[in-house]
């Protein structure tokens, strides 16, 4: 093997996703893990129809606390948008990075998607080329809508990565306040829908939230700067959005209007998990992980997008809540009980699915870097890396 050839096998692609390894923030790593499992709770009570309609005139007990329990685990995809963000915003854009992830979602979305079909987990009859385009195109399909703003949002990277660097806090400040009063003051205040509202299901709201994160970065938030403030602006925003939809909810079974927006406080883009979101995360900033589990959480927390990819993938994303006995939620104790048990099981078993499907990957990768033309497309993705290297 040649000098050039050694370099590049010194500096190939890690296949789990780590291009360049760096110091990892304990503190933040554990905040992922946390905010996955938040995911897999939201995903088995909105999926598993644990949640009661809102426009039921009674919801009893245990519906309430099933309720309340989401608005506890609501800021979870803006949570993990913000770490991506206070990462990112100080990072190069890597073609490398973006080839890896692609990689691991189209792994996820075919085999899984495939597998579920031949195991009867997705009906048979469902199954159409349709199933079959958004299982091959994960991306352009929506087949995961998180994955799809997460790729858009890092392809823009290169335009407005630097830019955020240089620009000073009062710039930031105006950009960040115009954005946030567009894509999430404004509805949050007006008794109406907006045709243009996506509800943080899109690219445009990410970017919020990464501009959010990058200013956390480099300028810092006062109510950030001491635990107990950050205690309060979470649970302060949790206690809001529950006791708003239920505000709502009431103003509906009462006048019989406003049901169009009576989810609207629960919405990643809405002000109030907004304001959770940044409490909890600043919480995490100032947390300081006992050196016993720094190692454990940073090894865990960079296959928790797995936890994702295999539980929301189309082919088991209705089904896997019947496992953990969803529709057998009667109390409160078998409220909290399955739960649990579902956000624990399906995370540690996205775990162990994700960190095998990378140690396949870097044995093939070591396989195909025996290969001439396969070395050559790795210099060629590396030199494009270094071509954005800030």
């Amino acid at each position: 093997m040649s000098l050039k050839e050694q370099e590049i096998e010194k500096n190939s692609i890690d296949v789990r996703g780590m291009s360049a390894k760096k110091p990892r923030m304990a503190n933040l790593e554990l905040l992922r893990c946390l905010a996955m499992m938040m995911v897999v709770v939201l995903h088995f009570l909105g999926k598993g129809n644990v949640l009661p309609d809102l426009m039921e005139p009674q919801l009893g007990g245990t519906g309430m606390a099933a309720w309340l329990l989401e608005c506890f685990c609501i800021v979870a995809v803006n949570l993990y948008m913000m770490i991506s963000g206070y990462f990112l915003c100080t990072s190069s854009f890597k073609p490398s990075r973006l080839l890896q992830l692609w990689l691991q979602v189209w792994v996820y979305s075919v085999g899984v998607g495939l597998l579920s079909c031949f195991l009867g987990i997705y009906p048979a009859e469902e199954f159409s080329f349709h199933y079959l385009l958004t299982l091959v195109l994960p991306i352009s399909m929506g087949h995961y809508w998180f994955l799809t703003a997460y790729v858009f949002l890092y392809l823009l990277l290169p335009l407005f990565g630097k830019t955020v660097q240089e620009m000073s806090k009062k710039q930031m400040q105006v950009v960040l306040g115009l954005l946030l009063f567009t894509f999430c003051i404004l509805k949050s205040v007006l008794p109406a829908r907006l045709e243009m509202d996506a509800k943080g299901y899109d690219c445009l709201w990410y970017l919020c939230v990464f501009l959010t994160a990058a200013y956390i970065r480099r300028f810092g938030a006062g109510i950030l700067q001491k635990k107990a403030g950050c205690t309060v602006l979470y649970l302060a925003g949790v206690l809001a959005v529950f006791g708003g939809t239920m505000g709502l909810r009431q103003i509906y079974l009462r006048m019989g209007s406003l049901e169009h927006i009576m989810k609207i406080c629960i919405e990643y883009n809405h002000i109030l998990p907004l304001a959770a979101s940044v409490g909890l995360f600043g919480w995490f900033l100032k947390l300081r992980v006992p050196e016993k589990i720094t190692g454990p959480v940073n090894k865990i927390a960079p296959y928790t997008l797995g936890v994702y990819l295999l539980h929301e993938n189309l082919g088991v994303r209705y089904a896997w809540q019947k496992w953990f006995g969803a529709e057998r939620i009667d109390s409160l104790v078998s409220l909290v009980g399955r739960t649990l048990l579902a956000a624990v099981t399906v995370f540690v078993v996205g775990i162990l699915i994700d960190m095998l499907r990378a140690g396949i990957m870097k044995g093939l990768h070591s396989l195909l870097g025996r290969l001439r033309p396969y070395r050559l497309l790795t210099e060629k993705v590396l030199a494009l890396d270094e071509l954005f290297r800030r």
